[in-house]
């Protein structure tokens, strides 16, 4: 009697223990970019393939990921740009080593309000604006008007990215308005004539923009993919080493056919070519 009972506890914490183990919460913060929409789609597919599985998804600047895997918040820190060397560092202080895992491509393609009838911008035209050299619509052939600057916020890598594509490292006009996401990007400026501001290519379908073309080229995945477009760039997980179990799952399910799948869907270039089946 003694043995059986034992034997049914210990088989009652192994089903405990599976049990926990198959519902795993995994926690994933950071870019906004990557966050928004492509993590919560791909999240929501894993979840129908691994029962149990649960997800905590914060999207507010690809800082705050870095700072989670650093600060040990979070299993994946979602990121559009790379760690900075002041970041690795603060990680290898706490014994993290910050892993970068390229999960989509990406490209920051220029917005404005859909009434403006400029079409095309050069790079230094679009550097001119945004550093606040050129103020007024009618210096790039626009009608007459002060030009309103939007841009991510400071924990953004979109924000850090674009000022070394597009403004060779320099400041941002002192006029600009820092936004939280891509979509209040899109929402300002489809209310605002005078708009202009960034936003990656799961977002240039928001209703009342359009896209500027850069020196004649329109952001889209085949100029990204064919490195055309200027404004281009990798999108990152990142996790404190080598991943494993659940989180080593999701990353492979999100570089896996169907998760690159998901990322073209959304509006991303997948890291590879997609097999077909």
């Amino acid at each position: 009697m003694k043995h059986t009972l034992i034997t049914i506890i210990t088989a009652t914490l192994s089903l405990a223990a599976s049990t926990a183990a198959s519902a795993q919460k995994l926690v994933i913060k950071g870019s906004d970019t990557l966050g928004a929409k492509l993590v919560p789609m791909l999240a929501e597919e894993y979840k129908t393939r691994n029962k149990g599985a649960t997800f905590e998804i914060a999207a507010e600047g690809s800082s705050t990921g870095i700072a989670a895997i650093i600060g040990n918040t979070a299993q994946i820190g979602m990121s559009s740009r790379r760690a900075k060397a002041t970041e690795i560092s603060a990680g290898s202080a706490k014994g993290v080593k910050l892993r970068p895992i390229v999960v989509a491509y990406d490209g920051i393609g220029i917005i404005i309000n859909g009434g403006n009838p400029v079409a095309t911008l050069t790079r230094r035209q679009i550097e001119l604006i945004f550093t606040g050299e050129y103020t007024d619509w009618s210096s790039v052939g626009g009608k007459a008007g002060r030009i309103s600057i939007y841009t991510r916020n400071t924990s953004s890598g979109t924000y850090a990215d674009f000022k070394e594509l597009a403004m060779r490292k320099r400041d941002y006009a002192s006029s600009s308005q820092k936004m939280a996401g891509n979509e209040q990007i899109a929402s300002e400026i489809a209310r605002n004539p005078n708009g202009i501001g960034y936003v990656g290519l799961a977002y240039l379908q928001s209703v009342g923009i359009k896209v500027v073309a850069i020196d004649g080229v329109l952001p889209s995945q085949e100029s990204v993919q064919g490195k055309k477009y200027p404004y281009a760039r990798p999108t990152f997980y990142y996790t404190d080493g080598e991943p494993s179990g659940e989180t080593a799952k999701f990353i492979d399910f999100t570089l896996s056919d169907e998760g690159q799948a998901i990322a073209k869907k959304v509006g991303f270039v997948p890291v590879r070519p997609i097999s077909q089946k």
